[in-house]
Order: structure tokens, then C-alpha cells, then sequence
């Protein structure tokens, strides 16, 4: 089991980060700045259903500085689900903005509600760090799941992600009698996987969420993450899977006693034919964001000599003793994922 003692350290956007973004339609010219929203007046904790503190305060402002906010957030949800049509958009209004001190982007979540039906979403305002963007490009292209999101200088939006929290799932969920073991333990062994293959790290149970649909013969899961912050961050191999910390305990042992070693292998060699499949059909994109990354110290040169080494061990093979970056890193696992699906390996070289 392993455990994260130290803060990771908010990275600016250097130059070939801001092209990729710019080629792709990320960047945008935001009505609200994150720093806009650090002037309120005060403050209450936000407590959940059950009366628990959530970490989170909704935070209140003077009245003037409440409608020009209002009028901006309605403004960036727009941009961020409709292209910046604000005539869809005359009906919403912001229910509430919430702060949490919690995370290393310390973000703001905006509640926008429909008026006419109370229907509500949500969307976040956090500091622009680089390691989050590439956890959050590399999540789009690599992952099964599609995610927006916008750059302004030091502001970064993005959209809520749907699920139930993978400690409250744990501790409320896992033990139902109507839940389909094989499918939420295959869910997970995927999941493990993907953050694997991808490099991103800190997947601890509050740091992803299931997302449960119910299927004509039971109930379906997908689990996806909703921290990008630890993306080509840690030195150790273990923090890039999720089954390695102590929070997932009960769901790594729910796999255990679930599938059988041989099932477990079949899962995650499915998942690495998948991200096969995405690397290439999504190639141009891929070598445009790793090009971008080979231009970042997205760590320290302590850490990147550990995973190299630990990489290398891991799999019994030299093919990381080159690597000087962790952008290296991560192109030469990629390419080991290709070579043994039988692909062209050399198609993400440098």
C-alpha cells in the first residue's frame, strides 16, 4: 500500500502546451477570472444531506459583484456546453458557488439551474495547471470518456462528472445485494489499467467516481476519474495504480474474491487493445500533445530517475534506461503497449 505525503506543486503553461491547446479550440477568452471569484464576503460550510461537512463553503459576495458574476458564469457554462450560445442560455441562473481548500487547483464549483424546471448542473473554476491539462488531454484521448474543458491564462473550466464518489460508493454501495460483482470488479481491473498505461497517478477513492446505468439485465458501471492533477507527477510506480492504496482496499479485495487470476489478465489485456485502438485512430493528437510534453519538467529529476528504474523493473526490460523526462517515459510505455498488441511501435516516435 502506498500514500502521498507531500503537495504537488501548480505548474504554468509553457508555449507548446498553449499552441496544442490553441490548434484544438481549448483556449477561450472567459468573462470570469478563477482569481474574480476569490473576493467574497464570506463564507458558511457546505454540509451534505446527513449534516456532514463536505470540505466544501459556499461563499457570498456583495450584491453588485454577485450579478456581474452571475451574468460571467452564465456566460462561461455557455461557451463550455453550447458553443457560447447564450440563447439557449436566458433561463439559467447560478444557484450557488462553492469553494473547497482541499485540492491543489483550490476550486470553485458554480451550481447553474434551469428555472423552468429546476433542473441543475455543475461546473468548476480552478487555476490553470499544466499537469492537470495533459491528465485531462490524455483522459480524452485515451480513455473511453470525452471531457471539456477551457484555458484562459490562469483559469481553467471544467465540466462536472457524473457519479457517485468512489469512498461513498465503498462504504454504501459495495455490499448491496443487487450489485453485479463481475461487472463492477471487470469496471476496476480496467480502470487500474487505463491509469496505468496512461501515467496518471493519486487514484485514491475520492479521487474517482461510479457512474451507474441500469441495463435491460442489470446494472452496468463505468469508473472514471475526476483528479488529473497527479498526471507524470510521482516517482513511485505503484502511486499510477489505483490498487495500491490503502482507500481501495475493500474494492481490490471485493476483485480478488470476485475473479479468478486468469479473468483478471483477460481484463486488463482488453483494456490495453482498447487504448491500442484509441492511440491509433486518434495518432495526429496524440504525437501533437507528447511533443508538447517532451517540452515540459512536469517533475523532478529525483522522480523521473525513480520511475524510469521502476518502469524498467517492472517489466524486465532496458526500453526506459534512455529516458530523461517523464514525458519520455510515458511515449516509450505507450509504444510498449503497442508493440505487444502487435502494432507498430515506432508510430509515437519522437
Amino acid at each position: 500500500m502506498v500514500t502521498i505525503s507531500e503537495k504537488k506543486p501548480t505548474l504554468p503553461v509553457l508555449p507548446p502546451l498553449h499552441h496544442y491547446l490553441k490548434a484544438h479550440k481549448r483556449l477561450c477568452s472567459l468573462p470570469v477570472q478563477y482569481h474574480d471569484l476569490m473576493g467574497w464576503k464570506e463564507s458558511v460550510p457546505l454540509l451534505n444531506n446527513k449534516r456532514e461537512d463536505t470540505l466544501w463553503e459556499t461563499v457570498l459576495y456583495d450584491p453588485i459583484t454577485t450579478d456581474e458574476l452571475e451574468t460571467g458564469l452564465t456566460q462561461i457554462y455557455s461557451l463550455l456546453k453550447a458553443g457560447g450560445d447564450m440563447s439557449v442560455m436566458k433561463h439559467l441562473y447560478i444557484d450557488r458557488i462553492d469553494f473547497c481548500t482541499f485540492g491543489n487547483t483550490r476550486p470553485f464549483r458554480i451550481r447553474i439551474v434551469n428555472r423552468f424546471n429546476d433542473n441543475h448542473d455543475y461546473f468548476y473554476i480552478k487555476k490553470s495547471d499544466a499537469s492537470r491539462i495533459y491528465g485531462l488531454e490524455l483522459e480524452h484521448i485515451l480513455s473511453p470518456n470525452r471531457i471539456h474543458y477551457l484555458v484562459d491564462a490562469g483559469t481553467l473550466i471544467e465540466e462536472h462528472i457524473i457519479g457517485i464518489p468512489g469512498d461513498v460508493f465503498i462504504k454504501e454501495q459495495l455490499d448491496r445485494e443487487q450489485i453485479n460483482r463481475v461487472r463492477l470488479a471487470k469496471q476496476f481491473v480496467k480502470f487500474n489499467e487505463c491509469c496505468f498505461v496512461r501515467l496518471l497517478g493519486d487514484m485514491r477513492s475520492y479521487n474517482y467516481v461510479v457512474d451507474i446505468t441500469q441495463d435491460f439485465d442489470g446494472e452496468e458501471y463505468r469508473i472514471r476519474a475526476i483528479d488529473f492533477d497527479q498526471q507524470c507527477y510521482e516517482g513511485k510506480k505503484s502511486i499510477y495504480l489505483p490498487q495500491s492504496f490503502p482507500e481501495n482496499a475493500p474494492v481490490v479485495q471485493f476483485c480478488q474474491d470476485t475473479m479468478t487470476a486468469e479473468t483478471i489478465r483477460q481484463y486488463q489485456h482488453e483494456e490495453r487493445a482498447l487504448m491500442t485502438l484509441r492511440i491509433i485512430s486518434d495518432k495526429p493528437k496524440l504525437m501533437q500533445l507528447l511533443e508538447a510534453l517532451d517540452h515540459d519538467s512536469l517533475s523532478t529529476p529525483e522522480k523521473t530517475e525513480n520511475l524510469k528504474h521502476g518502469m524498467a523493473t517492472h517489466y524486465g526490460l532496458d526500453l526506459f534506461d534512455s529516458c530523461n523526462s517523464m514525458g519520455a517515459i510515458l511515449r516509450t510505455h505507450l509504444q510498449l503497449i503497442l508493440r505487444n498488441q502487435h502494432k507498430n511501435p515506432d508510430m509515437l516516435a519522437a
